[in-house]
């Protein structure tokens, strides 16, 4: 049977009601843990924490206290609570932009690799929205901030399978969750830039926002120990390498030449990037390896100042910003993401 055309039908996104600003948190982190801080790892972190890339973020906490010496026990909880609360939002939100019902829905992918349940987030949404336990359900885990793409993917090829697909794709990291401090400049920049939310994308094979077209992706294992989560004591730290702006670029650079050559492209064809804000470094190296426009950077660069980096949920929100902004007509879109692996995925798009 030939192959469906694919439609965004709506996005929606969801973030906890706790904002903080970044004279707040650097201050909270210096009070805490000063003492464990080697006194030129101090003025770095004041450094980062003054630069105006990042202005406020959301965290899932009632306070910032609640971080400190929080046992393991009370950490997946806490996400399972607001993976969950944050899902359901984006899902309702994203579903009444559609004009559905929850009886329409006949398929359901969530990713996060902010922690891990079993079962996973997938069966509590089915509970706590009401859906039929009849529908698909998939859970992903451990693409890091790149995960909402694959995703996508998932999603797309069971609408093309069948016509009568609506299906949902969330991504949904508690970033927080992850919370951890020592003399380490990777947990520093962690703790200056990372957030929590949630995204919600109902897919259908029906005219939408935007015609999904095609996908690449690559992965690059060589730099797996620069960019991902480890296990220390039972629990995961971030770790990321001070090249990571470097290499990630050049990832980011192939996996979009892939994309445009296989339909016949080039960069001045794009009217629009909905690129993956990574932080500053990482997302002035991919401008400069793509040779892009600063002005087509602003919706990455307004979501880094206003959210943080909330891993892979963020992007979508950079693509709703360039929504709301306006697409014309047969404009061309280019959403890419990239994270743990190291791996770069990007997906082409048609409004």
């Amino acid at each position: 049977m030939k192959n469906l055309s694919v439609s965004l039908a709506s996005l929606a996104v969801a973030t906890p009601p706790y904002a903080i600003g970044q004279t707040e948190a650097e201050v909270f982190l210096r009070n805490h843990y000063s003492k464990i801080l080697e006194p030129k790892n101090q003025k770095k972190m004041l450094k980062i924490f003054t630069h105006p890339s990042v202005l406020r973020r959301h965290l899932a906490v009632k306070d910032l206290e609640c971080l400190v010496n929080e046992d393991p026990d009370s950490r997946i909880a806490r996400f399972t609570h607001w993976a969950v609360e944050l899902s359901s939002q984006a899902i309702l939100n994203a579903i009444e932009e559609a004009g559905l019902t929850k009886d329409d829905i006949t398929g359901l992918v969530v990713n996060t690799c902010t922690s891990y349940i079993c079962p996973g987030i997938s069966t509590y949404l089915l509970e706590k929205l009401g859906l039929s336990d009849k529908i698909r359900t998939y859970d992903l885990v451990g693409s890091g901030c790149g995960g909402s793409i694959p995703n996508l993917q998932v999603c797309s090829d069971m609408v093309k399978r069948n016509r009568n697909e609506v299906i949902v794709s969330v991504s949904v990291e508690i970033c927080s969750a992850t919370f951890q401090m020592a003399d380490d400049l990777s947990l520093i920049v962690s703790n200056a830039i990372f957030a929590d939310g949630a995204s919600a994308c109902v897919l259908w094979n029906r005219p939408g926002k935007l015609k999904l077209v095609a996908s690449a992706s690559r992965c690059d294992p060589k730099h797996r120990e620069d960019i991902r989560y480890i296990y220390r004591n039972g629990q995961l730290h971030n770790q990321l390498s001070l090249q990571l702006a470097k290499f990630a670029s050049k990832t980011v650079t192939r996996v979009v030449m892939d994309l445009l050559t296989s339909r016949g492209l080039k960069h001045k064809d794009i009217k629009h990037w909905a690129i993956h804000p990574g932080g500053e470094k990482v997302i002035n190296a991919v401008r400069d390896e793509l040779k892009i426009s600063e002005t087509k950077l602003q919706a990455t660069r307004n979501i880094l100042a206003r959210y943080g980096n909330m891993s892979s949920p963020t992007v979508l929100f950079v693509l709703r910003e360039i929504l709301q902004n306006g697409i014309a007509s047969e404009d061309w879109c280019v959403m890419v993401a990239f994270g743990a692996g190291l791996s770069a995925h990007a997906f082409l798009l048609k409004a």
